[in-house]
């Protein structure tokens, strides 16, 4: 499995129908989170771009699962672009407390 990071291009403004499906995405973005297909998902403070780290045997198939969400139609452009490194503080054992 490689890790891939996805930026997506959102609109530039939001009409009805993409308001009314944003519900329907969280619960399919967090359905993926809990599979351990998407490690992380971000949009950016101004609502135009998000970023999401997958695992995905290729490109392709990254895309094909993006391809799936409920926003993507209004999606304006998608990269996908495979990792080198990919390290956060998700990925690391818990501090220790010595209380």
């Amino acid at each position: 499995m490689g890790l891939y990071v996805v930026t997506l291009r959102l609109p530039d403004s939001f009409d009805e129908e993409f308001v009314a499906l944003i519900p329907r995405h969280r619960a399919f973005i967090n359905n993926l989170i809990e599979e351990n297909i998407i490690l992380s998902y971000a949009i950016s403070a101004n609502r135009s771009r998000g970023w999401v780290t997958m695992q995905g045997a290729t490109p392709e198939a990254v895309r094909a699962v993006v391809e799936q969400f409920p926003l993507y139609q209004f999606l304006q452009s998608i990269e996908v672009d495979e990792l080198f490194v990919f390290d956060s503080t998700a990925s690391r054992l818990p501090k220790i407390s010595l209380n």
